[in-house]
């Protein structure tokens, strides 16, 4: 029996391999999230002040009007009255905050906030944002606030493509004030799976019978597997910790991520690009070339066998930009020269 045993795990790591899907050990603590522990989204309106210039351009009355009119009420805050008119917010930027939280953040908490430009600002580069209110929903009165310098991404301006500089983010930005909505944790429960996967959470159920006690864990859908805990002597949350440590064995697939704004380009491991032609615009992509003369302008050439890396490296050296890189990646995937999934964010 053990021989046979022995023998089917071997073959079954032989397939693994050769498919190009690897197994790994997991955490169910990191491919699940607790029914009640649903981050709360939070959003503001502000403003982002000392830009040198590149802010929303209005004049008086004329342009910006959103971003003028609240200056002006930031201003009578502080018992200064400006007229409209006279006013010029070229240092200015009317900005959208977004950030999420923890139910379970407790006042005092900080949080990483989102922002982006709403106006016609060209930049947020140097700015710092003002004093911001953060509400779970409009009418709502303020659970959070969010102030500081922001953070930009250098983008990929010195390599020929462009930079995304009307939005930017803050870490540790907000400070939660006040507690969010009340979240109950109940022995019955459920765990949520990041990226729902029937595989996984069956697997992610047996361990959990396994561990727990049998019919602990049952899978009600690729997505969710529901709780029922009878043992609550220590207290669900005990329960639910001694869960997120059980270690599962997760297979992954091969994946590329592209990042539109800065080129960015993360691969899991070395994954290589079968013969394809891509042309995009005025650049053409040819793995598996057999030419030996000069490329033309325009023209990218790797050979047979290249990996992501080599082709993300070949074109950040012809100046791609990311929607391009982006495409072509896209575009390689979907004539199956690349076996590997993409996402394009």
């Amino acid at each position: 029996m053990r021989t046979r045993t022995r023998s089917a795990i071997l073959a079954l790591t032989a397939v693994l391999a050769g498919s190009g899907v690897h197994a790994q050990q997991v955490r169910v603590g990191d491919l699940t999230i607790a029914e009640s522990n649903v981050p709360v989204r939070l959003v503001g309106y502000g403003l982002v002040v000392g830009l040198d210039g590149t802010g929303d351009r209005a004049i008086g009355g004329f342009g910006a009007r959103h971003t003028v009119q609240s200056v002006v009420n930031l201003l009578r805050n502080f018992g200064v009255e400006v007229p409209a008119e006279i006013l010029r917010t070229r240092n200015v930027a009317a900005v959208l905050v977004t950030a999420e939280a923890s139910p379970y953040l407790r006042p005092g908490g900080r949080i990483e906030v989102q922002v982006a430009s709403m106006g016609d600002a060209t930049s947020l580069r140097g700015g710092v944002l003002w004093a911001t209110p953060l509400v779970s929903d409009p009418g709502q009165p303020p659970v959070a606030t969010a102030q500081g310098p922001l953070l930009l991404s250098e983008g990929v301006a010195a390599r020929g493509g462009y930079s995304v500089e009307t939005s930017a983010r803050i870490p540790d930005g907000g400070l939660l004030l006040a507690a969010l909505p009340a979240t109950t944790v109940t022995p019955a429960s459920r765990l949520l799976l990041r990226e729902p996967n029937i595989g996984t959470a069956l697997r992610i159920a047996e361990a959990i019978n396994t561990e727990i006690g049998a019919n602990t864990a049952r899978v009600e859908d690729p997505g969710s597997i529901a709780l029922t805990v009878t043992d609550t002597a220590a207290g669900p949350m005990a329960v639910l910790g001694r869960i997120a440590d059980l270690r599962i064995e997760r297979r992954t697939v091969a994946q590329v991520m592209v990042d539109t704004r800065d080129g960015t380009v993360v691969v899991g491991g070395e994954v290589a690009v079968g013969q394809g032609v891509v042309s995009h615009g005025g650049l053409t992509l040819t793995v598996g070339a057999t030419r030996t003369e000069a490329p033309t302008p325009g023209e990218v050439r790797v050979a047979t066998g290249a990996s992501v890396q080599d082709i993300a490296a070949a074109l950040h050296a012809v100046g791609a930009p990311p929607t391009v890189i982006a495409a072509i990646f896209e575009s390689l995937h979907k004539v199956g020269a690349l076996a590997a999934e993409v996402k394009v964010r």
